[in-house]
C-alpha cells in the first residue's frame, strides 16, 4: 500500500510541476521534464533543511566533523532521502523481492523492522550486507502508516513465528531502525523474550524526538519526548541483550541524547545522518561487530566513536 501511495503522490507531484511550468511560462516538452525533476529534488531539498535546521538547534552538543566532512554528511543524507522516497519505497517490490528464508541451524535468522513512514523496502542495501556475510535475513512492512505503535506488535508476533517456522529457528534477532526499534521493545514487553534472541537499534528515538511533534499519526504522537506511551515502555526493560548504534549527528531524532537507552551499551557512529545510516559501510561494520558478540557479553561492549 505505501509504495502505491507514493508511486500516485510522485506522479501527482510531477504533473503538478508540469502544469504550472506549461501555464505559466509555455515551457517545452523537455522544459516541462527539466521542472518536475528540479521541484522533486528541490521540495525533498527543503525537507532535508527543515530537518538539520531542527537537528542543528535542538541539539545535544555533537561533536565537531569539520566543515568539508559535515557538508559531506549533509549531501549523503538529502542522497539517502532522495534514493529512498523517490525511487527504494514506491518500487520496493522491484528492488527488493521475496525474502530469501532457508533453514539456518547455526545462528538466528535476523528480522529487519523499518521506521516511520518507510516499509521492508528501506532495508534494500543492509539486507544485501547482512546476506553477504552469511545471515538469513526477512523483513516485514507495518501498515497502515500512520497509527499507533501497538498495533504493529501482533503483525510483528506473525512474522517471527513465520520465520521461525520457514528456518527451523527458534528465536530470531530483531533490528530495529528508527521506530522499529520501539515496535521491537513493544513487541518484547506484550510477548517476553522468548522468541527474540537479541535486540539491536538503529537511530531509534528510544526516549523521542522533538520532531514527531510535527509528524502524522498516532505513532507521530506517541514519540513525542515525555509521551505516557514512552513512560510505559520504559518501565519493561527489553529482556534479551541489546545494544544501540546511534549517530549524535541524528537529523530526525532530537535532542540526540534521546537515542540513548539507559542501562543498555551503546556504539556511537559519528558523521551519519538518520536515513544514510540504512547505507553506511560504518554502520554496516557496527552492526555485523554487534551481531558476533557473545550471548550475554553485550552489557561489555565500551561507547566510542566511529
Amino acid at each position: 500500500m505505501l509504495a502505491i501511495a507514493l508511486s500516485v503522490l510522485l506522479a501527482f507531484e510531477c504533473s503538478l510541476y508540469v502544469l504550472a511550468a506549461r501555464h505559466f511560462f509555455d515551457a517545452t516538452p523537455m522544459q516541462c521534464l527539466v521542472a518536475a525533476l528540479g521541484g522533486v529534488l528541490g521540495l525533498r531539498a527543503g525537507i532535508n533543511v527543515v530537518t538539520w535546521s531542527f537537528a542543528s538547534a535542538l541539539r545535544t552538543p555533537w561533536p565537531e566533523l569539520g566543515f568539508l566532512r559535515f557538508v559531506r554528511m549533509l549531501l549523503i543524507e538529502y542522497a539517502a532521502f532522495v534514493f529512498c522516497f523517490v525511487f527504494l519505497l514506491p518500487g520496493e517490490r522491484f528492488w527488493l523481492g521475496r525474502d530469501r528464508l532457508r533453514p539456518s541451524p547455526d545462528r538466528p535468522p535476523l528480522l529487519l523492522v523499518h521506521g516511520y513512514g518507510c516499509s521492508r523496502g528501506a532495508w534494500w542495501w543492509l539486507r544485501r550486507r547482512l546476506e553477504a556475510a552469511g545471515w538469513v535475513v526477512a523483513t516485514i512492512s507495518l501498515e497502515p502508516v500512520y497509527t499507533s505503535i501497538d498495533n504493529f506488535v501482533d503483525p510483528l508476533a506473525r512474522r517471527i513465528d513465520e520465520v521461525c517456522a520457514a528456518t527451523g529457528a527458534a528465536r530470531v534477532i530483531l533490528i530495529g531502525h528508527s521506530m522499529g526499534g520501539l515496535v521491537s521493545r513493544a513487541y518484547l514487553r506484550r510477548y517476553g523474550p522468548q522468541r527474540v534472541a537479541r535486540l539491536l537499534t538503529l537511530g531509534t528515538p528510544h526516549r523521542g524526538s522533538a520532531l514527531a511533534r510535527i509528524g502524522f499519526g498516532q505513532n507521530g504522537r506517541q514519540m513525542e519526548p515525555g509521551s505516557d506511551w514512552l513512560r510505559a515502555l520504559a518501565t519493561t526493560p527489553p529482556g534479551v541483550d541489546t545494544v544501540v548504534l546511534y549517530s549524535p549527528h541524528d537529523n530526525y531524532v532530537m535532542p540526540q541524547a534521546l537515542l540513548e537507552l539507559p542501562g543498555v551499551p551503546h556504539r556511537r557512529i559519528d558523521g551519519v545522518g538518520h536515513l544514510s545510516m540504512l547505507f553506511s559501510l560504518r554502520v554496516a561494520s557496527a552492526l555485523q561487530a554487534a551481531l558476533q558478540l557473545p550471548s550475554s557479553s553485550s552489557a561489555g561492549w565500551k561507547l566510542r566513536g566511529l
